[in-house]
């Protein structure tokens, strides 16, 4: 699993840093245009999946792994599958991408990834500052991580990424632009990396 979680940021990282991919979603970032943003991060997404030799799918990008194909499944944004011969397989990775202001719909986000069974769990979200978003990682804490037992804490599977991209560092973009916050199941908090 950390195996995963390390190649995908790897590639996320590297994929983010070509122009044709970081233009679009700075612009989309500072001009605070969340749509566009989540267009492009969608993309960026995807585009780093592949660069894994996982199949992603995610709206505009459609994928046929499955019997029944479709953009989305379990109305996950972005879902990446490995090769293989089984045809109804679970994800490797699972991505909400939330370009919401309303920390209950963020939650919401989390909420549904944790209820996933895949190695990798992302939620990316958006806050004008990183007071903003070390706010909203509190409050995510308290109200998604703490709301579990720690015995069905401790049962849940694979590692939950909650990345928060803000314009504080938008003058070294992708640099510092996104801040990325790992769950610690045995302790129930966030651990900035």
């Amino acid at each position: 699993m950390e195996n995963i979680v390390r190649q995908w940021q790897t590639a996320f990282l590297q994929t983010l840093q070509q122009h044709e991919n970081a233009a679009p979603l700075k612009d989309a970032a500072l001009n605070e245009q969340l749509g566009d943003w989540t267009k492009e991060l969608t993309s960026v997404v995807v585009k780093s999946c592949e660069a894994i030799e996982l199949q992603a799918t995610a709206i505009g990008h459609n994928l046929q792994l499955l019997p029944i194909s479709q953009f989305e499944y379990l109305s996950l944004d972005v879902m990446a599958f490995s090769d293989g011969a089984k045809q109804w397989r679970y994800p490797v990775a699972v991505f909400e991408l939330e370009n919401s202001k309303d920390n209950n719909r963020i939650a919401y986000s989390l909420w549904k990834v944790l209820c996933v069974r895949a190695d990798l769990k992302v939620v990316f979200c958006y806050r004008r500052s990183s007071d903003e978003g070390s706010a909203l990682v509190r409050f995510l804490r308290d109200d998604v991580i703490h709301a579990m037992e720690l015995e069905n804490r401790l049962k849940l599977e694979g590692q939950t990424i909650v990345i928060v991209g803000s314009r504080d560092d938008s003058g070294t973009f992708p640099y510092g632009f996104f801040k990325w916050w790992t769950v610690d199941i045995n302790t129930g908090t966030f651990q900035l990396n």
